[in-house]
């Protein structure tokens, strides 16, 4: 556990090399990483936190807007968790609601992140100016859990029928016993939804501000995504929108369901390898078949 000004964040880290910093997404924890980290503890000083609102780190506050919620208030609080282990400058990685914070850290600490990898994720204002019925069909548990107290009710009546696709032979019985726990929670459940009350209220604002002032991403990125998952399917070739948002950005789909992390670690932990450890200036979608298919 590592005390920040927000409260305690809880993380395991190990490894040598330059620090790479993991991000979970919904509903996961810290722990989905697990197969990932052990690939690459060898290259790289891996730290995998619990974000705020997930797993046993704080629960922010409440507030009308979701302020201490939204992303950047994470990846504030992921940076000074990153400054009291030590490292100045870094890689970061994320992964469903992970990759926004991510995306957050790269645009407001660009000087500390040195590169940037997004695994199933878009900016928050891209899916949210993009949706349209497909998104509505899919991924309508965005404006769900944007309402007010009902889905928090609804989840918590029955939490193993609303998460009915925990797989224990894919996570490890570990991190699946340790989710079955939290999400049990009535103030973790509290804490993940209020992650997306965040996005519909106030980070698709700080993105908005970004995209007006012509910021983007100034590090080189990786963009991954499922090939199994539907995020290709619903918005189109993921790079083309990442372009808006960076210069120096390509990437590829890997053979996965949506956790990727448990469900293909050895071609994800392979991915970042190579981009982590090689400066790419070259379009990264004829960089590696043999990661499509494995």
């Amino acid at each position: 556990m590592i005390d920040t000004e927000g409260g305690p964040i809880r993380l395991r880290h190990g490894g040598s090399g330059p620090p790479l910093l993991l991000i979970h997404g919904h509903p996961r924890s810290h722990m989905t990483w697990g197969q990932v980290a052990d690939l690459l503890s060898a290259d790289f000083r891996i730290v995998c936190p619990d974000l705020p609102g997930f797993g046993r780190s704080y629960i922010p506050a409440d507030d009308p807007e979701s302020r201490f919620s939204s992303k950047r208030a994470k990846a504030a609080a992921l940076v000074e968790v990153m400054k009291g282990l030590g490292h100045d400058t870094f890689f970061v990685a994320g992964h469903d609601r992970g990759s926004l914070v991510a995306f957050r850290m790269a645009m407001d600490h660009s000087d500390l992140v040195r590169k940037l990898i997004t695994v199933d994720g878009l900016p928050v204002i891209e899916h949210l100016e993009r949706a349209d019925w497909k998104f509505a069909r899919d991924w309508y548990h965005w404006f769900f859990f944007a309402q007010p107290e009902k889905p928090e009710r609804a989840i918590l009546a029955d939490p193993m029928a609303w998460y009915s696709a925990l797989r224990p032979d894919e996570m490890g019985r570990e991190a699946y016993d340790e989710l079955v726990s939290l999400i049990h929670d009535p103030a973790v459940v509290h804490g993940m939804i209020e992650d997306y009350r965040a996005g519909v209220r106030i980070d698709h604002r700080h993105d908005r501000d970004d995209r007006d002032a012509g910021r983007k991403v100034r590090c080189p990125m990786l963009c991954l995504w499922s090939l199994d998952d539907d995020l290709e399917q619903i918005y189109g070739d993921p790079i083309a929108i990442w372009k808006h948002w960076a210069d120096d950005v390509g990437g590829f789909g890997i053979k996965s369901g949506h956790h990727v992390a448990e469900e293909n670690p050895a071609a994800l932990a392979a991915a970042f390898k190579a981009f982590l450890q090689k400066q790419f200036r070259s379009p990264l979608r004829q960089l590696p078949d043999r990661l499509k298919l494995a």
